[in-house]
């Protein structure tokens, strides 16, 4: 009966400390998101001056409310209303992501 009750206090301590690092971690994310907004990257009019700015890398149209860009030849390319061209490798640094659907 004892390690019966030792063995479920040891899982309810396990699980408890699994989801404090989960908190944790999503705390975490959050910050980073806060901090990456605080420091956007350059933003171009122009699909030309992005693609001069960083000419290894793609230059993507970057939807700035919603954190997510999207490549040439997709719908909202170039489409949103606030929106910027940036470097693929600096909106990631930022925290930004690709649209999932490829739109």
């Amino acid at each position: 009966m004892s390690k019966r009750f030792a063995l479920c206090a040891a899982l309810l301590a396990c699980s408890a400390l699994f989801r404090s690092l989960q908190w944790l971690r999503r705390r975490q994310l959050s910050r980073q998101r806060i901090v990456a907004q605080a420091n956007p990257p350059p933003p171009f009019d122009t699909e030309s001056a992005a693609r001069s700015h960083c000419p290894k890398g793609a230059a993507v149209w970057l939807n700035i409310p919603s954190g997510i860009y999207h490549y040439r030849g997709e719908r909202w390319y170039g489409h949103t209303k606030h929106g910027a061209y940036a470097c693929e490798k600096e909106a990631i640094r930022r925290g930004d992501r690709a649209s999932e659907n490829r739109q």
